[in-house]
């Protein structure tokens, strides 16, 4: 189940939040130094995220989950957020240069199939990035945080769930090693520890990033998708009955019934 739009508003602005979206942030723009002339769609909730990339990419938008809700974004300006189901998004065939999904992958119920838009609608030499929580992670196992919630993944779950739905997993990088606490001593001490966990301790991460390629071979099982979201009716003939002169009777019609 998706996290509700709100709350995840709510807590990317304390503290915790802004030194989250930091931190993923950090690594995002390791892995995408330069999108200048790529069009940039967030899906999930990933604006904290995409938000520096607007003056370099040609196009930046973002897409929330109809169970998640929407918030207008950006706050100036018009909107460049819309509403849709993960599993059926609005857009042509190979039209986006880069996917970022965060808070997507371990809340969907439709996992399988939003992942198979995703790579619908990626161009032949398009990347997405997957950021989910770390199945081994202490912000995994907190409720007080959005990655408290969901489904969270090893680095080789994710890898594989990757591969299943006709990507290649390229890169793989981790962040938030900061404990999820308000303490202010560590909040400031932030870019420290992720180099040192980063380095050194990369199994205990807060969040699990993969950049993945489109597998262009891989044939995209459109029938099976298509069967499992529209019933299907077949028309059956009727069956012929032959009637002849000897099964006609008479009708036989009681007082009052002319």
């Amino acid at each position: 189940m998706f996290n509700d739009a709100v709350d995840l508003w709510e807590f990317y602005g304390t503290s915790l939040g802004q030194l989250a979206q930091r931190m993923i942030r950090r690594r995002v723009r390791e892995i995408w130094p330069n999108l200048h002339g790529l069009d940039l769609m967030g899906l999930g909730y990933a604006t904290p995220v995409v938000r520096p990339f607007r003056d370099e990419a040609a196009r930046v938008f973002q897409v929330m989950p109809a169970q998640q809700g929407v918030m207008k974004w950006p706050r100036e300006g018009p909107g460049l957020v819309t509403l849709a189901d993960e599993a059926e998004l609005p857009l042509p065939d190979v039209s986006v240069d880069r996917v970022l999904m965060v808070h997507a992958v371990e809340c969907s119920e439709q996992l399988r199939d939003m992942l198979e838009e995703v790579w619908r609608v990626l161009t032949g030499d398009g990347r997405v990035v997957v950021v989910v929580p770390n199945r081994s992670g202490l912000w995994s196992r907190s409720d007080a945080t959005p990655f408290g919630h969901g489904h969270p993944y090893t680095p080789r779950q994710l890898s594989r769930l990757l591969r299943d739905t006709m990507f290649t997993p390229v890169r793989t990088e981790s962040a938030l090693f900061v404990p999820p606490t308000r303490m202010r001593l560590l909040l400031r001490s932030a870019a420290a520890i992720e180099d040192i966990g980063a380095r050194w301790f990369p199994r205990f991460a807060g969040v699990v990033l993969i950049e993945a390629t489109k597998q262009i071979y891989a044939s995209r099982p459109v029938a099976k998708t298509v069967l499992s979201r529209r019933r299907r009716l077949i028309p059956v003939p009727a069956p012929r009955i032959s009637v002849t002169r000897s099964d006609v009777r008479p009708l036989a019609i009681g007082p009052g019934q002319d």
